[in-house]
């Protein structure tokens, strides 16, 4: 058996449902957590995909973040090899970076519960082909990107307009988070209270919308997540 690597940025960010996707295909989980004090390869080794999570740091922010620039060469590196990556969040902002898009500050704050649209495209795309057009997703981003030369967008939201895009046939970035449970959305809403506050954005309807919205969205993210890790699996026994 082969492995994924997963960068994971702070403890309340696991790979929640991917990592269960990936376990599911017997693929298993090799950790890389920059927080406590992991050293970041730079090069994908022989490792059969790669996903890199969601963290409050930027892009813009490498010299503050030392390890998002071993996290680049990790990322164009899985990229020159055509290995399957998955970019979430700060992740997929990471990917869009390393495939030569502009990454920054949108001046608002998109976090809770809001509608993502697919795009046309979505509908035969490996990951997005049967899901419905509309749903609910989770939301915890201040940042934007553009959307990297040759790439596809796949979806958006009334804030943000690239919400999902892929780059060739194995590389995806999710600005929103589907990965979520309950726990990790109690997790981050407590963690990050001091930005709920900073932004005056209350932290009960985020709870309460994890009830109503969950249950559809762990739907879809079996779904995304089980195709995706597909990919890894057929990588590994290539």
């Amino acid at each position: 058996m082969t492995d994924a690597i997963v960068v994971q940025h702070v403890a309340p960010e696991p790979p929640g449902a991917i990592g269960d996707a990936l376990e599911a295909a017997d693929v298993s989980l090799r950790f890389v957590r920059p927080y406590a004090g992991d050293r970041v390869p730079t090069d994908i080794g022989g490792a059969s995909g790669l996903v890199v999570m969601g963290g409050p740091m930027g892009v813009y922010e490498a010299n503050r973040h030392s390890f998002l620039k071993d996290e680049m060469r990790l990322i164009e590196d899985a990229l020159h090899h055509d290995i399957p990556v998955l970019g979430v969040c700060l992740g997929s902002q990471l990917l869009a970076a390393a495939l030569g898009a502009s990454v920054r500050p949108s001046g608002r704050q998109e976090i809770g519960w809001h509608t993502v649209r697919l795009s046309p495209v979505a509908q035969s795309d490996p990951l997005w082909t049967g899901v419905e057009p509309e749903f609910v997703a989770y939301h915890w981003h201040g940042d934007v990107f553009d959307l990297p030369k040759g790439a596809v967008s796949l979806a958006s939201s009334t804030l943000t307009e690239h919400q999902v895009f892929r780059s060739g046939a194995r590389a995806w970035g999710f600005l929103f988070h589907i990965e979520v449970t309950r726990a990790l959305v109690r997790g981050m809403v407590g963690t990050f209270a001091h930005e709920l506050a900073q932004h005056r954005i209350a932290a009960q309807p985020i709870l309460d919308g994890a009830e109503r919205h969950l249950p559809a969205l762990e739907r879809i993210g079996k779904m995304v997540f089980g195709r995706w890790a597909g990919l890894v699996g057929k990588t590994r026994d290539s």
